[in-house]
């Protein structure tokens, strides 16, 4: 018998399986989608690799032998295998680079030294019963006696509970050895609790509707107001499928949110549970790929790669807040969860539920068109009343040097506090400025590896780039005339906080950023404190914004409501008006009297007047004419190429020898944009040129776009990166 390995290395021109001899001991064992140890190359060296095919013969001659099975526990499912192929052609990447996309570090295909299990020694008896009975009759030390004695009454006990001394004399007599049974690092099997809540008739609609498609694949776009009860609906549905005898994906976008998210899944469904994100440790994301692998958890919380969860018989699959970015994979491969969620849903004829209170107008597209089914939700919970929205002229403020805090929004926090309720603030910049500079010479601090300003840190005293992670303390001194002080300009979180502080003597702050979230456990931390009433006022970025409930915050204040607006991106305008509305939807949401302080220096914007009013439809029908004149998504899609280089002069040339590639050879009708220089330019001292594709139907881009792909594998100073329907250009 023959097993074609795809090995571990993940360049192109090795995207292909190899030919191993299954040995004659192997054969019973080693089946598709296993991972193997395989001679590779010339020398002794030794891969990993992926099973992905078992055949009788082969014509082939001079072939090695599979030398051993690297993870007998670890075998990626047929579903997971073509899901693999599916995503190799659909986004250009190596097979390999899919599934390893799939697998959490500490199971990932390179050989992996550390062994992430977990484990708690018990004693158990290793003589007959009689023997032991008679025995304790003679034993003199009395903590022997006790583990004699509570053994004859359980048929293991914890060793930590005995005196070690005593353990190993009777260890070493023979009666008792140890067993070592491996443990969960999360382990919620008590949290189990009893749910009384009771679906308002719009809920009710809602979840009869999505359940009469159980055992089909279609989509569902859940449209429901901030507040409206989108996540009740979400766990009755998990509930009732696995009652079904099926199991749930559920994916939300931030960790923030998986934080809160989990624990109400906890309580629900106690140790059925398994999460799936990035905060955890290597040795927890191993415990949970484990449990789904053995189907000791059915239900699936996570972020984005959490639609990998090794689960079979999927009944149900939920992308809460899927308009978020999050759900876009950056790097390679370039893959969407949507799209993901879409072939698990087809390959299970499960449906899929997109739920959002300001969802993509792609998926809202699409939904009016009866692509997806629409449920609409459009009062909260109760019929609590939503926050009323007052939007503040910075203009006007300027001119009485409030530049950052406007009078009105300062007198409304005090208010807010002296009624013992909370407020947030968002500010979606971290750090405490984002320009330092000479005040002598102009000298402006950037980043030698990037194309970016570096922002301050005041609480680190460190100048930083928060694409490559450079960093440096910041001088007394300007560092080019030696003469002038260096001054800082703009806004962060850090630089509010202290304002805050200064202003609001007895408030307690509290900042959510990437800053204060980076140890693990933080944003838990921070969630439950605030929740608490430990601090009064929460202030951060657009972490804080979506999914987080907070029954005491009744006044909401966004204190640069046009940063996200002046961004040359097609999708700001939509961007802005998700960021605001969600963040908008944190107030009021136990039926307090609730406001929300929009500062802006551009009153007038359309988008802004929509989001007072609370408008999604005009919104949406505005921008997408604006789409339509100028051929954007939905009317047309996209792909993003970068071309990347090291030497300037590469880079420049080869984008434009793929630019004339594409126009030579694709449809008449399809737009190619540029090449032009990249947003950033410079990222990690590689220089980078984009061309943009727009179109709307072309029968040889695929293949077009995979031979401009394998034209670069080889080459030696440059690479493509092509993105398939990129967040922003």
């Amino acid at each position: 018998m023959y097993a074609e390995v795809l090995i571990e290395y993940k360049v192109k021109s090795l995207d292909r399986t190899f030919t191993y001899i299954i040995p004659e001991y192997l054969k019973n064992i080693i089946k598709p989608g296993m991972k193997v140890t395989v001679p590779f190359g010339l020398g002794d060296d030794t891969i990993n690799g992926f099973v992905t095919k078992i055949k009788n013969d082969t014509n082939q001659g001079n072939l090695k032998s599979i030398i051993a099975v690297t993870d007998s526990f670890l075998v990626l499912n047929k579903e997971l295998l073509s899901l693999g192929v599916f995503m190799k052609e659909t986004y250009l990447c190596t097979l390999i680079s899919a599934y390893q996309t799939m697998l959490p570090t500490s199971l990932k295909i390179k050989d992996n030294k550390s062994n992430y299990q977990k484990t708690t020694t018990y004693l158990v008896k290793n003589m007959p019963l009689d023997f032991i009975k008679t025995y304790i009759n003679e034993v003199k030390h009395s903590s022997q006696k006790e583990i004699l004695e509570s053994l004859l009454e359980e048929d293991r006990i914890l060793k930590n509970k005995y005196s070690s001394s005593s353990v190993q004399t009777l260890l070493k007599k023979g009666l008792i050895k140890e067993e070592k049974v491996e443990i969960y690092r999360i382990d919620k099997r008590s949290e189990l609790s009893t749910n009384n809540l009771v679906l308002s008739p719009l809920q009710k609609e809602a979840y009869d509707e999505i359940l009469k498609d159980f055992g089909k694949s279609s989509t569902f776009l859940l449209h429901g107001v901030t507040g409206s009860g989108k996540t009740e609906i979400y766990m009755r549905l998990i509930e009732e499928v696995v009652r079904r005898g099926k199991t749930a994906v559920m994916l939300v976008p931030e960790i923030t949110l998986t934080a809160q998210i989990v624990d109400n899944f906890y309580t629900r469904f106690g140790g059925d549970v398994a999460i799936l994100h990035s905060a955890l440790s290597n040795g927890e994301k191993y415990d949970e790929y484990l449990k789904i692998l053995r189907k000791d958890a059915h239900i699936v919380v996570g972020t984005r790669s959490a639609i990998f969860a090794p689960l079979e018989n999927i009944g149900i699959i939920i992308i809460d807040e899927e308009q978020s970015e999050s759900y876009k994979q950056d790097s390679t491969p370039r893959y969407n969860a949507l799209d993901i969620a879409k072939y698990r849903s087809a390959y299970n004829n499960a449906p899929l539920v997109l739920g959002s209170a300001t969802p993509t107008y792609e998926t809202y597209a699409r939904a009016l068109k009866g692509v997806y089914k629409l449920i609409t939700l459009p009062k909260r919970i109760n019929n609590s009343p939503l926050p009323e929205i007052k939007i503040v002229d910075m203009q006007k403020e300027a001119k009485k040097r409030n530049t950052i805090i406007s009078e009105y929004l300062k007198n409304k926090i005090d208010e807010t506090l002296n009624k013992n309720e909370q407020v947030i603030l968002l500010l979606n910049r971290r750090g405490y400025a984002t320009l330092v500079n000479c005040d002598a010479c102009g000298h402006t601090f950037k980043c030698p590896n990037c194309d970016i300003t570096l922002t301050y840190h005041k609480t680190s005293n460190s100048l930083r780039c928060h694409y490559c992670g450079y960093f440096i303390s910041k001088p007394d001194k300007c560092p080019e005339c030696k003469e002038g002080d260096i001054r800082d300009f703009g806004l962060g979180t850090e630089k509010l906080e202290n304002m805050i502080n200064d202003t609001f003597k007895n408030a307690k702050v509290i900042r959510m950023d990437a800053d204060t979230t980076g140890k693990k456990g933080s944003h838990e931390r921070i969630i439950k404190d605030f929740k608490k009433e430990k601090y009064n006022i929460l202030l951060g970025t657009q972490m804080i914004s979506k999914g987080l409930d907070f029954p005491k915050v009744s006044l909401v204040g966004i204190i640069s409501a046009d940063a996200s607006l002046s961004i040359p991106d097609f999708r700001s305008a939509e961007k802005t008006f998700a960021l605001l509305n969600q963040v908008a939807g944190r107030a009021g949401r136990a039926g307090l009297t609730s406001e929300v302080v929009i500062q802006t220096y551009n009153p007038d914007n359309f988008t802004l007047k929509m989001v007072k009013s609370g408008t999604f439809l005009k919104n949406y029908q505005y921008e997408m004419s604006i789409r339509k004149a100028l051929k954007y998504p939905p009317y047309y899609y996209l792909v993003g190429i970068k071309v990347c280089s090291r030497v300037y002069e590469d880079a420049s040339i080869e984008s434009s020898k793929v630019a004339a590639y594409l126009k030579k050879y694709l449809s008449s009708e399809t737009i190619i944009l540029g090449p032009t220089t990249a947003g950033i330019f410079k990222m990690n001292n590689i220089y980078r040129f984009q061309i943009v594709i727009k179109y709307r139907f072309d029968e040889h881009l695929l293949a077009v776009l995979k031979e401009i792909d394998e034209m670069y594998i080889n080459h030696k100073s440059t690479y493509l990166e092509i993105d398939f329907n990129p967040y922003s250009i």
